[in-house]
């Protein structure tokens, strides 16, 4: 079963992708979505040699649980910065969050985090793969916001990446 599904997560991501795509579900399109989800592994697989270990517990569904009600409430603190506050009040930051999380699975997933949180943007990684580059909206106080993003997203998401 390993040599047919390397990577089993990455085949049931590929077909909800590829269902999401399409906009529809037929059996069609389902078959498809499989083929596609069984061979891409398969050819790419040579170029995974240390698959990252990923627990889909309680770690993983408290991450989606923290990332979802901070972009509810970053959207409405953008919104409420972009409708009552002079752009000279804004506080904008360039911030360097050191890591500790090695995976680049992970690292890949902290940066897509931190870009989906409305107001943050990440923009780089340092080469050795130890800090990532953010930049935000509006932070009063730098070394608070680098601490927020490692207490709420790089903690957990070292939980799911044991």
């Amino acid at each position: 079963m390993k040599r047919l599904l390397p990577h089993p997560l990455l085949t049931v991501t590929l077909v909800a992708v590829w269902l999401l795509l399409l906009n529809g579900f037929s059996i069609g399109a389902l078959v498809v979505g499989f083929v596609i989800g069984i061979v891409v592994p398969l050819f790419t697989a040579p170029y995974w040699p240390g698959r990252p270990r990923v627990r889909l517990g309680w770690p993983l569904i408290d991450y989606l649980a923290i990332v979802l009600w901070d972009i509810v409430v970053a959207n409405f603190q953008v919104a409420a910065i972009i409708l009552f506050r002079r752009n000279r009040d804004l506080r904008s930051r360039w911030l360097v969050v050191p890591l500790d999380v090695r995976q680049p699975e992970a690292i890949t997933l902290l940066a897509g985090t931190v870009s989906l949180t409305p107001g943050t943007v990440s923009s780089d990684i340092a080469a050795d793969g130890r800090a990532l580059l953010v930049h935000t909206l509006d932070a009063a106080d730098p070394a608070a916001e680098v601490a927020r993003i490692k207490q709420r997203y790089e903690r957990r998401i070292a939980r799911i990446f044991t």
